[in-house]
Formats: structure tokens, sequence, C-alpha cells
């Protein structure tokens, strides 16, 4: 006997109106479609559809590289700078108004410490010299004769969520507090290939990566990370990398903190140790309670956010909704969202979109029946390892205010009676 899939027969899997991912499977997506169809779409029958000046007058030629429609430029980077230094700040991927996984090269997010270089890829070389056999120097042309790979994986600040720390809540929306994350597919040559052309040493260890640009940006990197899935990017979403994210060559590091993903790659030095350079030990350490400090604490820990419906936006009416969002983890593939609209009173399991992979960001979906009433809606990320988002609560007593970096703690977002979002600790 076919169950009745009709709206007013849907119960609810969880407090204040969270419906079964069901729904968004097979026949279930109909039901929901039908309930926002009759929320939000004109009577048919009211006035015929009248015919448009587009379909009366030729559009434009097409040109030579692809714009966007000029009814979506709004959709912005929330830019940033932090003087009185020249070119250091960034800028943050605007979430609420993404969908899917992908984020467009226009819109990933930007991190400078001193600007971004304007490098001739003809004059680049990529170095790589220390305790090997054979220096090796590669130009461009080189390094695009080497067998490529192409993976979809997500790339995030180390400080991103970070005004997540202050005492009151900042009052932004998913991409200002959390937009320093982003999600592209990178292709290059696997740098273990390079690594074993120059015949690492036993003694080697670790490598330092170093920048072109102003500020000499260099880190350390474990060998056995650029042994199992590290990539000379030159490639990010099918066309040559942008110069805010390194052109001509970057290194990438799926899932470790992005300063690690030196940009304008042009040297690597196999080192026996740690370099200790400038940008961990002065910056990128995580500060404990006790005073003292953590280093390399490499991989981004499990997350996820809400984006739809989130902070400065405005819900339109009780009824049917999609809650929708993003998760990832460093660690490896996000294996469920839970959601809640009751404060984490309840949590009910969201839908997941395939693909899910390994260090990308995984889109999730629940349908919400609200009614009207005053939410908070959160979502709890948990990754293949077994690690579960933490609460804000429990994280700050973890580490403390100072602990600046590796913010991954649950997001809550308050609804008003009124429909207003906003951001709120629980």
């Amino acid at each position: 006997m076919k169950k009745d899939l009709s709206s007013d027969a849907l119960e609810p899997v969880a407090g204040n109106g969270l419906l079964h991912r069901r729904l968004f499977l097979t026949q279930g997506a109909a039901v929901l479609g039908s309930g926002v169809a009759l929320m939000t779409a004109r009577n048919a029958s009211a006035a015929p559809l009248e015919v448009p000046a587009t379909m009366k007058t030729p559009g434009v030629p097409a040109s030579g590289y692809g714009e966007r429609s000029r009814f979506e430029s709004k959709v912005q980077r929330i830019t940033n700078g932090a003087p009185p230094t020249p070119g250091t700040g960034g800028s943050r991927t605007p979430l609420e108004y993404l969908e899917g996984i992908i984020t467009p090269n226009p819109l990933h997010f930007e991190r400078h410490h001193n600007g971004v270089p304007d490098i001739d890829p003809e004059q680049h070389r990529v170095l790589i010299h220390g305790l090997v056999e054979r220096p090796l120097v590669f130009s461009l042309d080189a390094l695009s004769r080497y067998p490529l790979v192409s993976r979809i994986q997500f790339l995030e600040c180390s400080g991103n969520s970070a005004g997540m720390n202050t005492p009151e809540p900042a009052q932004q929306g998913a991409g200002g507090l959390h937009g320093l994350v982003s999600c592209a597919n990178w292709t290059g040559v696997p740098l273990s290939i390079l690594l074993q052309e120059a015949g690492v040493k036993p003694e080697g260890k670790w490598l330092l990566a170093e920048g072109a640009d102003a500020a000499g940006m260099s880190r350390s990197v474990p060998l056995a990370k650029a042994y199992d899935d590290a990539i000379l990017a030159l490639y990010q979403n099918g066309e040559r990398i942008r110069p805010s994210n390194g052109y001509p060559v970057r290194l990438f590091l799926p899932g470790y903190e992005g300063n690690m993903n030196v940009k304008w790659l042009r040297r690597i030095k196999i080192t026996a140790e740690p370099t200790m350079t400038k940008d961990e030990t002065s910056k990128y350490t995580d500060l404990l309670p006790n005073g003292r400090a953590e280093m390399f604490t490499f991989p981004m820990g499990v997350k996820s956010v809400i984006t739809s419906p989130s902070g400065t936006q405005k819900m339109q009416g009780a009824g049917l909704y999609q809650i929708s969002g993003v998760a990832w983890s460093g660690t490896g593939k996000i294996r469920r969202v839970d959601v809640s609209a009751d404060r984490g009173k309840t949590w009910a399991q969201a839908k997941l979109d395939e693909p899910v992979l390994s260090k990308a960001i995984a889109r999730f979906r629940l349908p919400w029946r609200w009614d009207g009433s005053p939410s908070v809606l959160m979502s709890r990320a948990t990754d293949e390892a077994g690690n579960v988002q933490p609460t804000r609560a429990k994280l700050m007593a973890d580490r403390g205010p100072n602990y600046r970096y590796h913010y991954n703690a649950i997001q809550s977002w308050n609804v008003t009676a009124a429909g207003e979002i906003g951001n709120v600790y629980v």
C-alpha cells in the first residue's frame, strides 16, 4: 500500500517542525515543492503571462570571457583590510548566496599578507633543494608536462570564524562570519613525483615552502603530507589559478590550514626539522589558557554552518522552508549532519547531496515547517573519523578566548517571531 506523503500527513522528526530528510528523495521532493508553491506562487488563472521585451529584440553577442547577469551584482565577496600595511587583509566568500559545493573563482576567499604580486609565468621558477640528491628548478612549462591530477577539495583559513570569540555575538551573515572557506576543483602535479625525482635524503623529514610575495610567506610542512596528497596546483575550476589565489602555482595541502597552502610558490627546501619561520612562531600558533601555545595544529576541524536561512536574512512568513548549509572536515568525508530548530534540545539528520567527497565541502538539506514562533537553528557535523562538531560553550571552556585559530563550534541562528535572523550564542 502506497504511503500517504501529503504535507498534512507528514510528522516532524524533531522539535519545532523539522521534517524527515526523505522529503528530498523521490516523491517526497514533489510534496515539499507543492507546499512551497502554494505558499509563494501566483494563481496562474489570475492573468496570462505578458510577452517580455527580451523576446522582441536580439540579445547581445557572445563575448571572449563570460560575465554573470547584471542582476546578480549584489553577490560580492566581503572585503576587509588591515591598515596600515598595504595589501594586508582578505575577502570572504558570501556563503549565503551560493548553492552546491563548488565556489566560483571570482568568489573564492582571499587572504594576503602584503598584496598580490604580478608574476610573469614565463619568468617564474620553482626550486626544490636542501636535503636532496639532485636540486631541481622547474619552469611552468616543465611542470605542465607532468601527469596532472584533479581533486574537489576545500580550503579554509585557520582564522576563519575568529569573530565568534568575541563576548557578544557579531551580527553578520554566514559569509561575514565563516566565509574564509571555499571549495574548488584543484588540478596540479603531485608533489611526491617531484620529490622522487629530486631524491630526498633519509634525514629529510620536513620541507619549507616559500612564496614569491612581498611578505615572503613561508611555512614548514611534514614530508609525510607532501608524499600523501600534496600537489603543486596550476588550475582552479578548470582555468589557471587567479593571481589572488597564487598564480601561477601554489602549494595545495588538502585539509590543512589555509596559510600552509603557500601561494606564488617559488621554493621548496627539504629539511630535517621545522624551520620555525616568522609565520609559524609569531602567528598561526594556538594560545592556551595556561599561557602556553600549541604549534603545528595543521588539519582543520569538522565544521558546518546553515547558510539558508541565516544571519541578516528574513523569513517570509510561516510555512514550509528548506534548511540548507555546508559542512567540511580536514580529516576526510562528512558522515552526517544533524539539524536542530529548538536550541539543540532535539536533532534530525539532514540529507547530504551526492557526491560526498573527502576533504571537500558537503551540502546538506532538511525540510522545516516553521510555525512563526521564535526559534534557534543549529547544525552539527560528524566526519568519517568520528569527530563531532562541538558546542561553542565546550570549545570556549576547553580553549579560552585567546585561542584565535581553528574555531569550529556549532553556529546558532536566532529566528524571531517577525522572521528576522541573527547570530546568537547558545
